[in-house]
């Protein structure tokens, strides 16, 4: 008894790589289109794939501004289709303003205005998401001013954990389409899956390391085509490195989004954030965020060149 007693003790103080839990979060809805589809064909798509996958609830952060504006006619549909698969939605301000290049003012009434479109809608919650994860960059009392303005609207922090600049990878595949270049499909899908497992893997990490405990993340991804396409390989690739894909009210009830990390710039992830005030040298940030690194290779990988 007492052998099998000293075993459990064991198991039980090992790394909890069970642990490792990951909600996903999509940016820019309703998005412009892509290289490959309508927007009506790209959500259609992300529900089916998201579905197959047996994916839980993600959340949409959306640009009730962008409705009508080359997202095709069809903008609010889309989004109530989102909801109508399970789904929630959030907000990510109404015309997408970056916050270091905009008064405090103007920015909160942009924000009120997403909440009028917002509120009351099924699938609704109260979560903010900064355009460019810019919180106000080296300006300080900014940044306190958001913080105090969200606090006083019912509003929390839509914060992110992982990302790897999907926003770039689907650049990058638009230009080349533009450009008639050839485009190593197979190869594409590889990076969009690999670095996103990479960035989580990463995360978790980073955060273990910085806090101790293994949060559960958040990772940014955006309404594209490339989501559209291998979304539920993405799902299933997670899984596959250790990860549990669960709810985003589950991944926002997390203690860490209490926090509010005191930095000399307020841009990017919160694990980069937290790691910067715990004073972790640069990088922070996983390695393909850095878009002169990931447009090499891109350009290798997926062009040839």
């Amino acid at each position: 008894m007492r052998l099998w007693l000293a075993i459990l003790v064991l198991l039980l103080a090992q790394p909890a790589h069970a642990q490792k839990r990951i909600a996903l979060s999509f940016d820019d809805v309703p998005r412009h289109p892509g290289a490959f589809f309508t927007p009506d064909e790209r959500t259609q798509r992300i529900v089916a794939e998201l579905e197959k996958a047996k994916a839980p609830q993600a959340v949409f952060f959306v640009n009730p501004g962008a409705i009508g504006q080359g997202d095709g006619v069809r903008g609010e549909e889309r989004i109530a289709a989102y909801v109508a698969a399970g789904h929630v939605i959030a907000n990510h301000s109404n015309s997408h303003k970056r916050l270091s290049t905009t008064d405090t003012a103007t920015y909160l009434a942009d924000i009120d205005t997403a909440e009028v479109w917002l509120k009351g809608r099924h699938g609704y919650r109260p979560w903010f998401r900064f355009p460019f994860l810019d919180e106000g960059g080296k300006d300080k009392a900014k940044r306190d001013a958001l913080r105090q303005g969200l606090a006083a609207r019912g509003l929390r922090n839509g914060y992110v954990t992982a990302e790897s600049s999907d926003w770039h990878l689907e650049s990058l595949t638009r230009e080349a389409v533009q450009a008639k270049k050839t485009i190593d499909r197979k190869a594409l899908g590889n990076l969009y899956v690999t670095w996103h497992v990479e960035a989580a893997d990463f995360a978790d990490a980073m955060m273990r390391r910085v806090t101790g405990r293994q949060p559960v993340q958040v990772m940014l991804l955006h309404e594209t085509d490339l989501a559209a396409l291998h979304i539920g390989h993405l799902v299933r690739a997670l899984r596959k490195a250790g990860w549990t894909v669960v709810s985003a009210d589950t991944a926002y009830a997390d203690p860490i989004g209490k926090e509010m990390p005191d930095t000399p710039a307020a841009n990017g992830t919160l694990t980069e954030a937290l790691a910067w005030q715990a004073g972790v040298p640069a990088p922070r940030w996983y390695r393909y965020n850095q878009t002169d690194l990931a447009t090499a290779v891109f350009r290798e990988k997926v062009l040839g060149e």
